[in-house]
């Protein structure tokens, strides 16, 4: 039995499915569930995973003594719109400040161009007079003469939550500290973000649209959390909920509360954690993380064990691949490419007669036609079915049982006939539209960052990552493919396996040559405290480590690069390496520095963490073994789309050493990993499956 202070839950909710994981102190994984997510509430489907899982255990929930929590409902409600009434103040003068964004236009020449919905109408656009400088001295003083008439309007307009953006409050935010002490003292129900608090950087667009897209998802979030710590303490749970954040981090329920926007693509961000953890155990460098689950697919570019980050990105594009076209959000992400293409991505005919394939999904309810839950559209799962690769008596354990025949009849009724086919036929057809979106996402996403897919290897998870990886892969140019341990429930794994960490960017300008260290160190301290006290708050007993950055660029340029600085206080001594870094990075990025040039520091960013247990590489030697299917299955091949007979192997019983061809299904609970006829595979020294391909196709 695994003792109480070393047993650990994990569990992530996505929009099909919602996964649990449970682990001892020795980081080994002693049961998984997935179980479908309850979109009226979620924390429905959660509770039943995780008592499943500590049933398999033989555990209960009093025996917890660590919960670690992703969700994709924040995201989900800002793309679905499902948010609170949200109204808007900044300073006098400065009211359209989302109806000029940028300036620009996405897409220069669309003449039917979609503007970015950016959740506040101009009518719930208000303002107060007062005015700050750059510098954070105060011009004007706050008018709070005009605070009655404010709350009058917020009261007309219906306005449930407040976003608080005031000119330049990342410098000094007494303006807008005052501002909502005094709508919360006269209007105590109303939710208020600010943006000081959420987003203290400067450029006031960004600034304002995350502090909007906080305001929107806090009332949900808020309630939503609540009832879900209420519901699992009245089940047992004792121990303290943490939140996975979209930083790959952890946070506490509280700051969650204050922050959700933070918790947004949360379940991603687990994923990448694991796939950057394999790497490092296999003494991987170059990685594409392809983590595919019922409704979407993440990809993730991991360099020497760690994934590619960002400081901001868009929610909700109205043109899918072209910047500018959604809301932009900063906050701290793991950066990656997420297109709409899931087990339940469902499949059409449009009125030219293309096949088109999501991004629309089944989700859990009603579901793809094969789960036989009142779904009757074709999806992705539907083809997986037809085309044999997916067991219908072991699916998901044996808890939901799949129809092959209401797959079938979806296929033959929405799409044979259209594309003058059979229902094989559609299935081949979506099976090839959705891997090829899938791997010329990756492409693109690679090119954006200067790389090469062909150099990497893959790792593959999620309930439909192994299924679709080799696929995928082929026609991403990619010949290797790591699938881990537990991949049906990979993001929940990587969950046990973040940090707990908040990290904090904020505005201070200054010029390299005149630099004030001192100032600085202290600038630093204060945001060394404040994220410290949410990580303790999370790990009161652990060491924490710090992580400092400055984001610096050339005089007159519109952006900067993040170059790392020293673990400790900054001396005048200091600023010739920081020269040498800012040169050395700039030159890798666009091939040449440019001399003479004034180098300015626009934001400087802390991130207080616990220390991450790293893995260490196996490199130790295994005799290769040809394995003996269990059983054999006739599949659809990937290549040929003739009926071909593939081994079937379970997962359990494969040892270090053994080797396999394709094409052939390897199953374990929540998901199957098809090797298909070009490929070879192997079990190594980890257990890790490796997937290599003996031929081009």
């Amino acid at each position: 039995m695994t003792s109480q202070s070393s047993l650990r839950l994990a569990v992530d909710i996505g929009g099909t499915f919602t996964d649990t994981v449970l682990m001892n102190g020795k980081l080994e994984v002693l049961a998984t569930a997935k179980t479908p997510t309850t979109p009226e509430n979620p924390t429905i489907g959660a509770l039943d995973g995780a008592h499943i899982a500590l049933d398999l255990a033989g555990h209960q929930m009093a025996d917890v003594t660590g919960f670690i929590h992703g969700t994709t409902l924040a995201t989900n409600a800002l793309i679905e719109r499902r948010g609170a009434q949200v109204a808007t103040i900044t300073t006098a003068g400065f009211r359209d400040i989302l109806e000029i964004a940028y300036e620009r236009r996405y897409s220069q020449y669309d003449i039917n161009l979609t503007k970015p919905d950016l959740l506040v109408t101009r009518d719930r656009s208000l303002t107060i007079g007062g005015r700050m400088n750059a510098k954070g001295q105060e011009l004007t003083p706050l008018d709070t003469d005009a605070v009655p008439v404010l709350l009058e309007q917020l009261d007309a307009c219906g306005a449930d939550a407040v976003a608080i953006c005031l000119l330049h409050s990342y410098a000094n935010a007494d303006h807008e500290q005052a501002l909502a002490r005094l709508i919360l003292h006269h209007r105590p129900d109303l939710v208020v973000s600010v943006s000081s608090d959420i987003s203290p950087e400067a450029r006031e667009f960004e600034r304002l649209c995350t502090t909007v897209a906080n305001a929107y998802v806090q009332p949900l979030m808020s309630r939503y959390l609540k009832d879900f710590a209420n519901r699992f303490a009245a089940h047992g749970l004792t121990c303290p909920i943490l939140m996975m954040t979209a930083g790959g981090g952890m946070t506490t329920l509280e700051t969650a509360v204050q922050h959700p926007i933070r918790l947004v693509e949360s379940g991603p961000a687990g994923g990448a954690i694991l796939a950057a953890r394999v790497a490092a155990q296999s003494g991987e460098t170059e990685v594409l993380s392809f983590d595919m689950g019922g409704t979407t697919a993440k990809l993730c570019l991991i360099d020497r064990f760690q994934p590619q980050t960002a400081r901001n990105f868009e929610i909700s594009r109205a043109e899918r691949f072209i910047k500018g076209s959604g809301m932009p959000v900063r906050i701290p992400v793991l950066e990656m490419i997420e297109i709409g293409a899931g087990g339940g991505s469902i499949a059409s005919v449009d009125r030219l007669g293309r096949l088109k394939v999501g991004p629309q999904s089944a989700g859990s309810e009603p579901g793809p036609a094969a789960f036989a839950k009142g779904g009757s559209e074709p999806t992705v799962t539907d083809s997986d079915v037809v085309l044999g690769l997916i067991d219908p008596d072991r699916f998901a354990e044996g808890r939901l049982k799949i129809d092959a025949g209401a797959a079938q009849n979806a296929l033959a009724q929405y799409l044979a006939a259209a594309l003058q086919t059979d229902s094989i036929g559609a299935a081949i057809g979506i099976s090839e539209i959705v891997d090829e979106s899938m791997a010329s996402a990756g492409r693109m996403h690679a090119i954006e960052s200067g790389k090469d897919l062909a150099t990497r290897t893959m790792i593959a998870f999620g309930g439909n990552g192994p299924l679709h990886a080799t696929r995928v892969a082929r026609r991403a140019g990619v010949s290797r493919i790591l699938i881990p341990h537990d991949p049906g429930v990979g993001s929940a794994v990587g969950f046990l396996f973040a940090p707990v960490s908040f990290e904090i960017v904020r505005s201070r300008y200054a010029t390299l040559d005149d630099l004030d260290t001192e100032a600085l160190n202290r600038f630093f301290e204060e945001m060394a405290q404040q994220a410290s006290a949410v990580v303790r708050a999370g790990a009161p007993d652990q060491p924490l480590h710090q992580k400092r950055s400055a984001f610096m660029r050339y005089h007159g340029q519109g952006h900067e690069i993040e170059i790392a600085l020293p673990e400790r206080k900054l001396a005048a001594s200091d600023i010739a390496g920081l020269k040498a870094s800012f040169e050395r990075e700039y030159s890798q990025q666009f091939s040449r520095i440019v001399p003479g040039m004034k180098i300015e520091i626009m934001n400087w960013a802390l991130t207080v963490s616990t220390h991450a247990q790293e893995p260490s590489p196996e490199t130790r030697d295994i005799a290769q073994n040809d394995a003996q299917p269990d059983s054999t299955r006739t599949i659809i091949c990937d290549i040929t789309g003739q009926p071909a007979k593939a081994g079937v192997y379970l997962r359990k019983t494969l040892r270090p050493g053994d080797t396999l061809n394709g094409p052939a299904l390897i199953l374990e609970p929540q998901t199957t990993t098809f090797v298909s006829r070009d490929f070879r595979a192997r079990v190594d020294a980890n257990g890790t499956l490796v997937l290599t391909q003996e031929e081009r196709v």
